[in-house]
């Protein structure tokens, strides 16, 4: 958890490096984590040593300079701890340095410090307590050690004080001396052995380290500048990172890695930015000029905001290599690929630009891996200010990985609508959400709607990331009063522990928990008993007639993508229709005689279900065409529990064919046999009965023998015909009667009381030829039909013959 403007006080100033916080599973902060946190240049701690033997006078006017020089000082945790230790013959703790934490409590405790007095000064002494003993007592690591030495006389015990001061050098303690003068001005004494003695105290070069007042009433004179003095002590080094990280804002962004936390550093380098690096064993902060490749310092004034977010990828060597946006680069945005090394430089290794300006071209990024193999497939680049069709839209570009370096590849697709919706603003990749093995992406869209907010789904499919949303997830639709729906969204963990990822949604003061669900594909077959409609054995009755009677076996199984559901079950509602493309159907449900059923039943998840579903045949006109039978099943439930995968079936339909009587190869081989006669007499015939003559030899001679008579009052013809099968059933048997111009078809009568029909009909472009189904749509094996053909002659067309020509086939 970061906290990118959290400050502290320097001084006079506010620094916002920012701070992030380790947090455990029970939500306490467990380790802080501030790359870009120096120590204040106030990182001190000062020993006051005054000098309260009796010649000081008044002890008022020392108190009143203790109190104002204490007011100058910025004490509290971080910066400024005092300590004020008194000498004499003797040397006593006025307090510690840990003893007060505020200039208030400091000034308090000062204002009641009552001179103690003594015939001796001894100010080595003093100045070798203060050293090794107050600067021990709460003295606090690294701080720069401060000692101000105030007295008005030449110390008792001055040939210590050159073991005093060299001990002091030793423990790196910077010496202010002040000389107050007022004991040698009230009696007109020589100073310069007095002054030399304290100038030796002070630290070198003197001019910044000795002070001398003519008397206690003066020291206030020398506040100012000896507070000036001591806060230009810890110098400004202008190479020093700490003037480019003091307002980085570290933890803007971050991003959690094998061996550390990257952060992103907006105000670093003059809001240029930067990336820090927090890792085990201690923090990578990059220099200045290891960005000058791609932020040249001439645009160093334009705060390009790099580290605005921060996030890794897997090259095809397994190399981590991470990213980060500068939103605000040249004003259309960058985002840079790079690495890090100890040595404070980096390698950039490819830079993306943004096209238009003001986009805010890399404000968010990530990365996802689709096909969990451990190589980055695809790198996402928000722009959610990108400005199209005169609305602030949004968009996300796309960039797949080709030999280490990531290659544009479009943008996604959104939903095609004119309104502000800043997509983009969020992307995050998440596990497989529809279970097909391929990791997925959410993008959210929080100014959808007015300012409600929308999410959109992406699924990952091989080796990138399918353009088109599979699924738009609208505020609106979720809850009155969200606004800002998708500003935030993180999908790692399963909250229902139902072992599937869930996702949390961030809205304006609203976190919105949205459960994925299982998705389950449902597998459907169909099988008939017998596996052939028998229409030659009718074995049942059905409303008094004789029927075929069949069954069809109706089965489902219910196949679980995830394997956390492997005992689940779900309810399946389904509809079964026999011949529904057809008027009336050749076949009926023995449960409702109609023609359709709708059932419900509940799968176990991997477990076969089958339903019988009994029905039967009537005689029907169409035993080729095979019956159809068709279910389409749906899901009792689709607004709860699992859902059907996307594009898989739903319907099924199988066909039961008719068995066609043959043989076992059910090859129908029928041999048809046509006999036929007209009653046209041949010369022969008409000698004997229209001649009565009992020898017609002679006659016939002079005719050929395929010579007919017909007799000037003849009007009709009639043929007597015959169709047998001898072989195997004979399907579309077609029997086409052609005949001469000069007669006309006048009938055609089956004889023998027979059950078989001769549909005739006439060819339009031919009136001369007549197509006849025989027994439709099968003439049976061995069976026989007889009949007749009568035509009449025409009046109006004379021909030298007549012809009728008889084709069964």
């Amino acid at each position: 958890a970061c906290s990118p403007l959290w400050s502290h006080e320097c001084g006079s100033s506010y620094y916002t490096t920012g701070m992030c916080s380790r947090v455990n599973s029970n939500f306490r902060f467990s380790k802080t984590v501030a790359p870009a946190l120096q120590r204040c240049q106030t990182y001190m701690d000062i020993i006051i040593v005054l000098d309260g033997s009796n010649s000081i006078y008044p002890w008022v006017e020392v108190q009143h300079f203790l109190i104002n020089i204490l007011k100058k000082f910025y004490i509290g945790p971080g910066q400024i701890q005092v300590g004020v230790v008194q000498y004499g013959e003797d040397v006593v703790h006025e307090f510690h340095l840990n003893d007060y934490r505020s200039v208030k409590d400091v000034v308090a405790a000062a204002s009641h410090i009552e001179q103690r007095g003594g015939t001796e000064t001894r100010t080595a002494y003093g100045i070798e307590f203060a050293r090794s003993e107050a600067f021990q007592k709460g003295g606090r690591k690294g701080a720069k050690r401060v000692m101000i030495v105030i007295t008005d006389g030449e110390s008792h015990d001055s040939p210590d004080l050159e073991k005093v001061i060299e001990d002091s050098e030793k423990d790196n303690v910077t010496r202010y001396a002040v000389a107050v003068l007022g004991y040698y001005n009230r009696r007109g004494i020589n100073p310069e052995a007095f002054l030399n003695e304290i100038k030796f105290i002070a630290s070198d070069p003197d001019d910044k380290h000795f002070f001398n007042v003519t008397d206690e009433a003066a020291l206030k004179d020398i506040v100012d500048a000896l507070g000036e003095r001591i806060f230009s002590l810890e110098g400004t080094n202008k190479n020093e990172i700490s003037f480019g990280l003091e307002m980085s804002q570290t933890g803007f962004s971050s991003h959690v890695v094998e061996d550390g936390i990257l952060l992103g550093a907006v105000g670093a380098y003059d809001w240029n930015g930067a990336v820090l690096k927090e890792t085990s064993s201690g923090k990578v902060i990059p220099l200045r000029e290891s960005y000058l490749q791609e932020f040249p310092e001439e645009l160093k004034n334009h705060g390009a905001y790099l580290g605005y977010t921060v996030s890794s990828v897997i090259s095809t060597k397994h190399e981590r290599i991470y990213v980060a946006g500068a939103p605000r680069f040249n004003h259309t945005g960058k985002v840079i690929i790079f690495s890090m090394h100890n040595n404070r430089n980096l390698t950039i290794h490819q830079a993306l630009k943004g096209e238009q300006i003001g986009s805010y071209y890399g404000s968010e990024i990530n990365s996802l891996d689709v096909n969990g193999d451990g190589i980055t497939d695809v790198l996402l680049v928000g722009a959610p200010m990108y400005f199209s069709e005169g609305r602030e839209r949004g968009k996300v570009y796309i960039y797949t990985l080709r030999e280490n370096r990531f290659v544009s590849s479009g943008a996604l697709v959104d939903l095609q609508s004119y309104q502000n919706s800043r997509f983009g603003s969020c992307i995050a990749a998440v596990p497989d959400l529809n279970q097909d093995s391929y990791n997925d992406l959410v993008v959210g869209a929080p100014l959808e709607d007015e300012h409600q907010g929308a999410i959109y789904v992406f699924l990952g499919f091989k080796e990138t990331v399918l353009k088109k949303y599979k699924q738009r997830i609208a505020a609106a639709d979720l809850a009155p009063g969200l606004m800002y729906f998708g500003c935030s969204i993180h999908g790692q963990l399963d909250l229902n522990e139902d072992g599937l990822v869930d996702l949390a949604v961030g809205s304006l003061g609203n976190a919105v928990l949205l459960w994925s669900r299982s998705v389950v594909q449902i597998n459907a077959s169909i099988r008939f008993e017998p596996s052939k409609i028998n229409i030659f054995t009718k074995d049942c009755k059905r409303n008094g007639k004789d029927a075929t009677c069949m069954s069809a076996f109706v089965c489902f199984t219910a196949v679980f993508l995830s394997a956390h559901f492997q005992t689940a079950s779900v309810a399946l509602r389904y509809n079964a229709t026999i011949d529904e493309r057809r008027y009336a159907p050749r076949a009926y449900l023995d449960e409702s005689g109609e023609r359709q059923a709708q059932k419900g039943l509940v799968l176990l998840a991997g477990q076969e279900h089958c339903e019988g579903l009994h029905f039967h045949v009537l005689d029907t006109a169409d035993y080729v065409k095979p019956v159809t039978f068709s279910i389409d099943y749906e899901l009792e439930h689709p607004e709860n529990g699992p859902m059907l995968d996307d594009g898989w079936p739903t319907s099924l339909k199988v066909s039961v064919p008719f068995w066609n009587g043959c043989n076992e190869d059910e090859h129908c081989v029928p041999d048809l046999v046509l006999d036929a006669r007209s009653d046209v007499p041949s010369a022969m015939d008409y000698c004997r009965r229209a001649l009565r003559r009992g020898d017609c030899s002679a006659f016939t001679l002079s005719f050929d023998a395929s010579v007919f008579v017909i007799e000037s009052s003849r009007r009709r013809v009639a043929v007597e015909a015959a169709l047998e099968n001898r072989g195997e059933n004979a399907y579309s048997t077609v029997l086409n009667i052609s005949f001469s111009r000069n007669l006309q078809f006048a009938s055609l009568i089956p004889k023998d009381d027979t059950d078989i029909n001769i549909d005739c009909m006439t060819e339009d472009k031919n009136p001369n030829k007549k197509v006849c189904n025989v027994s439709y749509p099968f003439f049976r094996a061995k069976a026989k039909v007889a009949f007749r053909l009568d035509f009449e002659f025409s009046k109006s067309i004379f021909l030298q013959s007549m012809e009728i020509y008889l084709i069964a086939n």
